[in-house]
């Protein structure tokens, strides 16, 4: 297999024994996005000539991944110049640049990475599938005619089609978790607080919001975690510190779990059959690898408060990423400057009270705290469907104009396995081990309790290596 379609680590080997070049590396990888993206609309921003300037720099720092080429979702994590527009029309129309680096941003740049761009995103990030009408549509490389998965479709498109091997993503109800699935990917939600968003906010969407990646490997998400991972200046909170690197979890033996499978959808909505099948064959490949999985789930998912809990918090921070919008621009953000949708949720969360988003945020707390007693009673991991329903046709969100909040509610049975982790803060992982009649990737998730990325990615590399899946190429690849 050439050095187009090995994964982050080891391009990073090539680059330390000399091997290669970062030139090389980006210079390929250049080519490769310029030759595929113009059938899947993913990297919308190309910062070709400045990556081509870092990576021949005589001082580009010496970290885990000097030289490696990477992709900022164009949501959340910013970078010192570049543009940024969160999926907002507005925001491209205006130019819009980023003064300086976040703390994530930073923090690849001293691994060594070097950004060649800017992926598609929806909108604020507000729902399961890419097709902004700022940039128009991400298509699945697996599937032209399919949705890449939102909010992070564009960063999963690009890793799928192998234009480079990780990029940066986000997570606020499934956004890493759902493109992963509907792509193929490794896509981990990190613990609530184990990644800073500083230093401009302390936390997203009333904590539910966080950031990482999505790669090919589970040895890349362990090395990339070990670079994000941390407590930095002001955050409000953090994750408990990890007893060794997690790259050092890819080696270890998982030992025997206590797995719970979860087949029905939290809210009560339907399952598609690829959706159980996938977790079915994921359940019995655990069992094969000499784990406990037993057919039953925290009672406290059920709930459909936690449903309009989560609702709500979504929709009181757009009402107010809209009005932080209007202060940083200069003049107010009104119903013609973004999508049908997004005016509606804004409104939406302009008609809640402060008593009815503290309520919503005390409710999550408190399923949290249901959740993690499932976990101490003695089990170690939950299994479910990433989704519940497999790659969507492309404008499968679209809403009539006189309904525009009709592609929000659809969105629901799509995060409805991944958005309550969201609210409760563990950790989950979509790995990408089931592909249905049609060729396309479905995944699974495997969730477990508040703090233990160990345990997911120990149990996630015993998987990769009993069911492999990087050498799987969509039909549109690099």
């Amino acid at each position: 297999m050439s050095h187009d379609f090995i994964d982050a680590t080891a391009q990073a080997e090539l680059v330390r024994r000399r091997r290669a070049q970062p030139i090389e590396l980006v210079d390929a990888t250049i080519a490769r996005i310029e030759r595929v993206n113009p059938q899947i609309n993913a990297v919308i921003t190309p910062l070709f000539e400045q990556a081509r300037e870092q990576a021949r720099a005589p001082h580009l720092p010496d970290g885990p991944f000097r030289g490696v080429p990477f992709v900022l979702k164009d949501l959340g994590t910013h970078s010192a110049g570049d543009p940024y527009h969160g999926g907002m029309r507005l925001l491209r129309t205006l130019g819009w640049r980023a003064p300086d680096d976040n703390y994530l941003a930073a923090k690849l740049r001293a691994a060594g990475f070097i950004f060649l761009g800017k992926t598609n995103t929806p909108e604020l990030g507000l729902l399961p599938t890419t097709e902004p009408a700022s940039c128009g549509a991400t298509r699945n490389p697996w599937d032209l005619t399919r949705s890449a998965g939102g909010s992070s479709g564009g960063a999963a498109a690009a890793v799928a089609a192998r234009m480079l091997p990780a990029a940066h993503a986000t997570d606020g109800g499934g956004s890493i978790r759902i493109p992963a699935s509907h792509c193929g990917l490794v896509g981990l939600k990190p613990s609530r607080g184990r990644i800073s968003l500083g230093p401009d906010v302390g936390e997203r969407w009333g904590g539910f919001a966080v950031e990482n990646s999505v790669t090919l490997t589970v040895r890349d998400t362990a090395a990339l975690l070990d670079v994000l991972a941390g407590p930095m200046p002001g955050d409000p909170y953090t994750a408990p510190a990890p007893a060794r690197p997690y790259v050092a979890e890819v080696a270890a033996h998982p030992g025997r779990l206590r797995i719970g499978l979860m087949r029905t959808a939290p809210g009560g909505m339907p399952v598609h059959p690829d959706c159980v099948a996938a977790a079915e064959g994921a359940a019995r490949l655990l069992a094969s690898l000499r784990h406990v999985v037993e057919v039953t789930h925290p009672a406290a998912l059920v709930d459909p408060e936690l449903t309009q809990a989560v609702g709500k918090v979504i929709a009181c921070n757009t009402a107010r990423a809209l009005q932080a919008w209007s202060t940083k621009i200069g003049r107010t953000v009104g119903p013609d400057d973004v999508e049908p949708g997004t005016w509606a949720i804004a409104e939406l969360g302009n008609h809640l009270s402060a008593r009815d988003y503290i309520a919503a945020i005390e409710l999550t707390h408190a399923k949290a705290r249901q959740l993690a007693q499932w976990w101490a009673s003695g089990f170690d991991l939950l299994l479910t469907p990433t989704s519940a329903e497999p790659p969507p046709p492309l404008g499968h969100f679209a809403a009539p104009a006189d309904t525009p909040l009709a592609g929000f509610f659809r969105a629901a049975s799509f995060s409805t396995f991944t958005a309550p982790f969201n609210a409760t803060g563990q950790p989950a992982i979509s790995l990408p081990l089931h592909w249905n009649a049609a060729g396309v990737p479905i995944g699974v998730q495997l969730v477990a309790a508040y703090g233990r990325e160990d345990v997911l990615l120990r149990v996630a590399a015993q998987l990769e290596q009993a069911s492999p899946w990087v050498d799987r190429l969509p039909p549109v690849h690099g």
